[in-house]
């Protein structure tokens, strides 16, 4: 089982597209979802947020499938949570 990686975003996030350029750079796909565009999953990352829509919110799915959720993280961060 390969991993997944899911990032939460807006258009206008400094971080995410920060995150996103590196992401691509190391060719580690990722699926994108605007918050603004999206009610359920803006819902989503309030929730795990304290309330805050915060982003880059992602959600990891790593090789043996387990799920971890990070805000703002590290491309360490989320190559070690692909890896897990």
């Amino acid at each position: 089982m390969s991993g997944s990686v899911t990032m939460y975003s807006t258009t206008w996030c400094g971080y995410c597209n920060r995150l996103k350029s590196q992401l691509d750079r190391e060719g580690i796909a990722y699926t994108e979802i605007n918050i603004e565009q999206d009610p359920a999953s803006a819902a989503f990352v309030e929730k795990v947020n304290n309330g805050n829509q915060t982003v880059p919110t992602v959600l990891v799915t790593g090789t043996s499938g387990e799920e971890a959720v990070m805000t703002n993280p590290s491309l360490l961060q989320v190559k070690k949570a692909l890896a897990a």
